[in-house]
């Protein structure tokens, strides 16, 4: 398909995606977008079924496959499954999104070999365990994407959080190194930096309200769609050349410069 036969509102038709940790806040939007994208998601939780399950159905909602996958990243067969039911169920992968993540905050004082392991086994090795299960499959597609879901914290620190700051930092480079041995097989990869999403207050309807800081030139938290947002486009086909990089959403709260 040519770049002027795509419909740019459903780019993303026939591909199919894992969103790992979709259960909830960021996972979830980064689901319902790719969804809207044309995508067929596989959402994917370790405890909360129901939260998966339902999500799932938001998805089909919007005219496209979902299915759930109930897998510990930390555990390879369960990685193993996790893709193989995506390809038996869909045919394929073209997407993986690695998200899961431990967000617990843990003074580095109080911190723990047994607290630091658990955090990295689900925000890095988890993200390359499932790299590893997806990419050959993601090949046979002839190519796609893989992306990473970094935080600002990798760059910045912040309290109670070295052991995210560590496996995050550790995602960026891991998903670049992604970018140099895949690249020949058409697979970009990415890793998209979080910066203040509020994920927690919510409005009447339902809707995520944006916490005024006036600390973020941009004057507010952001959304888990300004995520989706990113990471829908990083999947289609309108930034296939884009790979390597680190791109950060944050309002300007924190911007980087090149040497």
């Amino acid at each position: 398909m040519t770049e002027q036969n795509i419909d740019r509102n459903r780019e993303l038709d026939g591909k199919t995606a894992i969103v790992t940790g979709s259960a909830r806040n960021i996972g979830r939007a980064i689901a319902l977008e790719l969804a809207k994208g044309g995508a067929n998601i596989t959402i994917n939780a370790v405890q909360d079924r129901d939260a998966a399950e339902a999500v799932a159905e938001e998805v089909r909602a919007l005219g496209v496959k979902a299915i759930v996958s109930m897998a510990d990243i930390t555990n390879m067969e369960d990685c193993q499954r996790l893709v193989a039911e995506t390809v038996t169920e869909f045919g394929g992968l073209d997407i993986l999104i690695n998200n899961a993540a431990v967000r617990t905050k843990v003074d580095f004082l109080d911190m723990t070999w047994e607290k630091w392991v658990s955090s990295r086994e689900v925000a890095l090795d988890g993200a390359i365990r499932m790299s590893m299960c997806a990419a050959p499959e993601i090949v046979k597609q002839g190519g796609g994407t893989i992306i990473g879901i970094g935080g600002l914290m990798a760059m910045t620190g912040s309290p109670g959080g070295a052991h995210k700051s560590a496996t995050k930092d550790g995602m960026g480079g891991f998903t670049r190194g992604l970018a140099v041995d895949l690249g020949k097989h058409n697979i970009t990869a990415n890793v998209v930096v979080v910066g203040s999403i509020d994920t927690d207050r919510e409005s009447g309807s339902g809707e995520v309200v944006m916490a005024k800081k006036p600390d973020i030139p941009m004057g507010a938290t952001g959304k888990p769609e300004d995520i989706a947002y990113m990471v829908r486009h990083l999947s289609g086909p309108f930034a296939r050349y884009v790979s390597g990089q680190t791109i950060h959403i944050n309002g300007a709260s924190y911007r980087p410069h090149s040497a």
